[in-house]
């Protein structure tokens, strides 16, 4: 019989019947909180046991209800900002400038040797700062054809849109969807610690961009070294047609890219000297949305339409954050949230800082192979893992580190819609894929414990 993983809402589900139930059986809990640079911290000597409040049926059926209401916020942010971003790539500017570059390899001998740190730059960008992952699934039509015209495989044409953009999203600094919504649950202010997620994010981009060239090298001498050789052999004829193809970038299209990229700029800016929160930089990415509209053009039905879309995209994102804000409101209500720190201490603490943050990571890791969602992860897992933090004696900065580093397995997991859409679109199954990935997979494994050290050590906040 196959093993079947349940999408993430059953799975959620699952996991907010089972609190239920936990309410029953575990003891109510509570620790003490001291003040700490204004903020309240947990006093880790403080736990003592108090008098649980069970939660019954009704109360399971309430919890996503009470989930939606309590998370609005960022429900609300990130809708507006899926809405902001559709309307950018309605404008084509984004789809515009991969192709231009695309056409430009068969005239410049700098293009196709730039062409994989160039491009994985890009993509990782995006994941970084908008949250790029579903998105990058149509560039597959585009670089899965390139990479073969260059001599590579269609290994090389789906990692360059989307295992880049994974990385990018893991290792994020500006992201909404994950680093955003971690560290507004955190209690921490948003997109703090900028100076150092831009170190990782630079490590994991340099990484990719490293290991991809040096197999592409590879490929590119001896072609039979592929993995996907024979998949390909009929795929080569295609790729010089979908070339073909393939238009370049206006100027509407280059000053729509230009005010994006002013627009994140005002949003870094924002955040650091002036304290931007959710709400400021929410209206940020509507007024983005609109002015790039009218640059690029469209009229009120489409920007309309695409704004719509957008936002339709992640409504089960917005459902997956309800419902596992519910779990946490279940698990509050009975007051056991506490006793469940209380027993989680054991696991990650240790007499080194830097043990307890890698610790974390790995936990998170594991928690990822079921929840791929980088936004319902954070919703699900900081409210606990934050105070955590405070207990095992690192910053709550870090942990939110370790569970972006978490991430760094999903473009191996099968159970993605992502990654198994991107290996249908490209006719790759997922186990020759998955044997590709094992070695890079270790390496960012080690990366990310690496990565944890100096933030450990220091109590970077």
């Amino acid at each position: 019989m196959k093993l079947r993983i349940p999408n993430t809402f059953v799975l959620l589900f699952l996991i907010l019947a089972m609190i239920a139930v936990a309410t029953w059986l575990v003891p109510g809990g509570q620790y003490g909180t001291v003040m700490v640079d204004g903020k309240p911290r947990i006093d880790p000597g403080s736990f003592q046991y108090v008098q649980s409040n069970p939660q019954g049926f009704v109360a399971l059926m309430m919890a996503p209800i009470k989930g939606f209401v309590e998370a609005a916020q960022i429900i609300g942010f990130v809708l507006i900002v899926g809405g902001a971003f559709a309307v950018l790539q309605k404008t084509e500017a984004l789809d515009a400038m991969i192709r231009s570059v695309a056409r430009a390899h068969t005239h410049s001998a700098f293009v196709r040797v730039m062409l994989i740190p160039v491009f994985v730059t890009i993509f990782s960008l995006g994941g970084a700062t908008f949250g790029m992952s579903e998105e990058s699934i149509p560039f597959v039509l585009i670089f899965v054809p390139l990479a073969l015209a260059l001599g590579y495989d269609s290994i090389i044409g789906v990692s360059i849109p989307f295992l880049s953009a994974q990385v990018g999203f893991a290792a994020a600094f500006l992201n909404p969807f994950n680093v955003g919504v971690a560290q507004k649950i955190a209690g921490i202010q948003m997109f703090s610690g900028i100076g150092y997620r831009l170190v990782v994010w630079f490590v994991a981009t340099a990484l990719t961009i490293a290991f991809l060239m040096w197999y592409a090298a590879r490929i590119k001498k001896d072609p039979t070294r592929s993995p996907s050789y024979a998949l390909d052999i009929e795929k080569r004829k295609e790729s010089s047609a979908a070339l073909t193809e393939l238009t370049g970038m206006t100027t509407t299209h280059a000053i729509v890219l230009l005010l994006f990229v002013g627009f994140m700029t005002a949003m870094v800016v924002g955040v650091i000297h002036f304290g931007w929160y959710i709400n400021e930089i929410a209206a940020l990415f509507m007024v983005m949305a609109i002015v790039v509209g009218v640059i690029g053009r469209l009229d009120s039905d489409e920007f309309v339409a695409a704004f719509l879309h957008g936002a339709r995209d992640l409504v089960g994102t917005a459902l997956v954050i309800a419902l596992a804000r519910g779990t946490m409101i279940l698990a509050q209500d009975a007051k056991i949230i506490d006793t469940m720190l209380h027993s989680l201490v054991p696991l990650v603490q240790s007499a080194n800082p830097v043990f307890a943050a890698q610790k974390m990571f790995i936990i998170q890791t594991v928690i990822n192979f079921f929840i791929h969602s980088g936004t319902g992860q954070a919703a699900l897992t900081m409210p606990i893992m934050a105070p955590l933090a405070d207990l095992v004696g690192i910053s709550r900065q870090t942990a939110v580190l370790a569970f972006q580093l978490g991430e760094l397995t999903l473009p191996m997991i099968p159970t993605s819609g992502v990654t198994v859409g991107v290996l249908a679109l490209a006719r790759i199954p997922w186990i020759t894929w998955a044997k590709w990935m094992v070695p890079l997979q270790l390496a960012y494994f080690v990366m990310a414990l690496l990565l944890l050290i100096p933030p450990a050590l220091t109590n970077w906040s």
